[in-house]
């Protein structure tokens, strides 16, 4: 019978580390929003929206590696917010085009000072070496196991 792991074991598996790592994340950003109240995930779709006003539910769910379940929640509270609007494609009568309003790119103005709030936040117990080595292997393992991903990772054009 194999050997069942210890917790020791389970509390330096990076599974557990990454995922507990992503709580801890998304708890200070929510926390700098408050005021907001925006999560990690309307403001990546904000950001993604500014720089690539019409993309298509599709192509905005690729372009932050979300499921199709996940954009449809994020952008239904983004809309009855009134911070994004969804018309017909002037490309395709079968996509919807997603714009930022005039409050949501307000929003997404307001939330940058807080943003770079949580993100100093979060980084604040490492070192500037140690921040940069710490992005570097979460882009290497991020890249590495792509293939692996549930939801695509695609960004958009002009990065």
């Amino acid at each position: 019978m194999p050997e069942i792991a210890s917790l020791s074991r389970l509390y330096v598996r990076p599974g557990f580390l990454l995922r507990r790592a992503h709580q801890i994340s998304a708890a200070v950003f929510e926390d700098e929003c408050r005021e907001l109240g925006l999560t990690p995930a309307q403001y990546g779709v904000l950001t993604v929206l500014n720089a690539h006003p019409g993309l298509d539910q599709s192509s905005l769910a690729r372009a932050l590696g979300f499921d199709k379940v996940t954009m449809l929640r994020v952008l239904r509270v983004l809309e009855t917010r009134g911070l994004v609007r969804r018309a017909a494609s002037p490309t395709s009568r079968r996509n919807l085009s997603i714009t930022l309003s005039e409050e949501g790119l307000a929003v997404l103005l307001q939330a940058q000072e807080a943003a770079e709030k949580a993100y100093q936040r979060l980084m604040s117990p490492l070192d500037t070496g140690q921040r940069q080595q710490l992005v570097q292997l979460l882009q290497l393992l991020s890249d590495g196991l792509e293939d692996q991903a549930r939801a695509p990772f695609v960004p958009p054009s002009g990065r």
